[in-house]
Order: structure tokens, then sequence, then C-alpha cells
């Protein structure tokens, strides 16, 4: 393999660790865990798209790449704090879906807020155009199926 080659790897990889442990440890998520953020961000998502935010939580393990363990305890987490609410299927008990209840909506928003200040901030530093281009990477990345 070429020096160059390898060096961009060493640096690709140290880049992710980086960025990886500043979201981890910037408290973006204010009085929500890290996890109990992305699980709320990919309900909220849900939510914005078709009204009810119904997400079966095979999503969540596919999406966040999660332990199943760990996804439970923050799902748990995230319906103790009165974030979240459970369901079984309608056609398949076996399958759990979890949906936001929406008095709760305001809370959370007001912690996303403090996620989106955090992307604000990041874009003052790289740039729109960086910006973007860091995304469209992730888009393909996730597109492709990788999974870090």
């Amino acid at each position: 393999m070429p020096e160059e080659q390898e060096q961009l790897q060493e640096r690709l990889l140290a880049a992710w660790i980086g960025i990886n442990g500043a979201l981890k440890e910037s408290r973006l998520a204010g009085a929500l865990t890290y996890n109990e953020a992305v699980v709320m961000k990919l309900v909220y998502d849900q939510y914005r798209e078709d009204g009810q935010g119904r997400v079966p939580v095979q999503r969540i393990l596919q999406r966040t790449n999660m332990l199943k363990s760990l996804a439970n305890r923050t799902v748990n987490a995230l319906c103790r704090k009165g974030y979240l609410q459970k369901a079984r299927g309608e056609k398949d008990a076996r399958s759990l879906f979890v949906s936001p209840v929406p008095e709760q909506l305001p809370a959370f928003l007001a912690v996303h807020r403090q996620s989106l200040a955090l992307a604000e901030r990041i874009i003052a530093v790289i740039g729109e155009e960086d910006a973007l281009r860091f995304v469209r990477s992730c888009e393909k990345l996730s597109a492709a199926g990788v999974r870090l």
C-alpha cells in the first residue's frame, strides 16, 4: 500500500475518532444522554415526516448500530423520563414500536436546539461548502451500508 494512502487512512480514522468523541463529550444532549438524544432524533425525524413518529425498535438498532441491550436500556430510560411510549405491533406482537409523547416534544425540542447550535458552530468553523461535502460523504457511506 502506498505511504500516502496509508497516511490518509490514518488521518481519516483519527478525524472520525476526534469528531465522535467531541460529539459525545459536548453535552449536546443537555438533560439527555448522547444515546437518548440520538434515539429521540430518529423518532423526531419520523414524527416530522408523518405526524406520528412511530418507529420500530428494530430500525433504531439498524440506524444507530447500538447493541440490542443498549438500545433497550435507552428506550426504557426515555419511556421513564416521559419522552417515549412503547407499543406492540398490531400484526406481530413480537414487534416493538416507540413513538414520542406529544406533550414532551417541546422539552425535546429545547434539547435539540442545543444540538443545532453545535452544528451551527461547526459550520461556522468549516464553512457551508465543507459542511455540505461532509453531509454528502456521510450519506454516501450510509447508502453503501458502511457501519462505523
